[in-house]
């Protein structure tokens, strides 16, 4: 379980593909503090550290997970969007959010006001995946706010703060995101559709 509130940006060290899988090397000041079998989201991803040393920690993305995302298209050098489980008991400052992607988007405009950003993105509808005028989405980890909802398509407005402390600063349009829609409202979805049954 997260939060979707960033720790810090770390940084693709290595890549290694094998049967499949793709194991990610990333340097990171957490590193040190992470434990063998723990759970970091990368990208919004729930990952498993598998080895890690001083700086640097290896998780494993298999098949599934490099098809329904965006990590198969990491590079070396690449900027990645981290955090750790949230501690029970804690404030949750941003929104309850799993780790699991549903699907992905891409970035369709960028647009700077006056202090801060928005951002849109559009999706494939086919998955059935809904947002809300001021509902919570997670793009790419971050728990936002949803404005501009339409079947397809939603924007987010991004301060500075968020842009400078992840991924948002380089994101461009074309760019590929990892989507988690709320938990809550898929829960709320899913028990009308039986209703209407």
């Amino acid at each position: 379980m997260f939060t979707g509130i960033i720790e810090e940006l770390g940084q693709i060290k290595d890549l290694r593909s094998s049967d499949g899988n793709l194991h990610i090397s990333v340097k990171a000041e957490m590193a040190p503090e992470l434990k063998i079998d723990q759970s970091v989201a990368h990208n919004g991803v729930c990952l498993t550290v598998v080895s890690k040393d001083s700086d640097t920690y290896t998780v494993t993305a298999i098949e599934e997970t490099l098809q329904k995302t965006n990590l198969g298209e990491l590079k070396k050098g690449d900027a990645v969007n981290l955090e750790r489980g949230m501690q029970l008991g804690a404030r949750l400052d941003g929104h309850i959010v799993q780790g699991h992607v549903d699907q992905t988007a891409t970035c369709t405009k960028v647009t700077r006001n006056d202090g801060s950003w928005i951002f849109t993105f559009e999706y494939d509808p086919g998955a059935q995946n809904i947002t809300i005028e001021k509902g919570s989405i997670t793009v790419d980890g971050v728990s936002l706010t949803v404005v501009n909802s339409k079947r397809n398509e939603f924007s987010v407005a991004i301060i500075p703060f968020t842009y400078e402390h992840t991924t948002f600063k380089y994101y461009r349009e074309g760019t590929k995101v990892n989507l988690e829609f709320d938990v809550i409202g898929k829960y709320v979805k899913r028990l009308t559709e039986f209703k209407l049954v």
